[in-house]
């Protein structure tokens, strides 16, 4: 079954580099043909990986605020951090 928490969790990961673009699309087209998406969000989770399911198309594309946009959708939010590196 795929859960908002997933979702959120698979969005998290591409943000930060540990998904790539190709793995987030595929993982989304596979959960929309499972079709199994938690009752309670059916809506939003349904919509939001409708959406990560096309990320890879050059129209669409995946924006920091398309993430916090779904994020937002499911009941989430983005809490940026900047660290420095040197």
């Amino acid at each position: 079954m795929i859960t908002k928490k997933e979702t959120a969790e698979k969005i998290r990961k591409y943000l930060y580099g540990d998904l790539s673009m190709d793995e987030l699309v595929d993982w989304a087209e596979r959960a929309m043909m499972e079709d199994d998406f938690e009752k309670e969000s059916f809506d939003a989770l349904r919509d939001v990986v409708a959406r990560l399911g096309l990320s890879d198309v050059r129209a669409f594309g995946l924006t920091l605020k398309d993430c916090e946009q779904m994020l937002s959708e499911m009941g989430y939010k983005i809490n940026i951090e900047i660290i420095e590196t040197n």
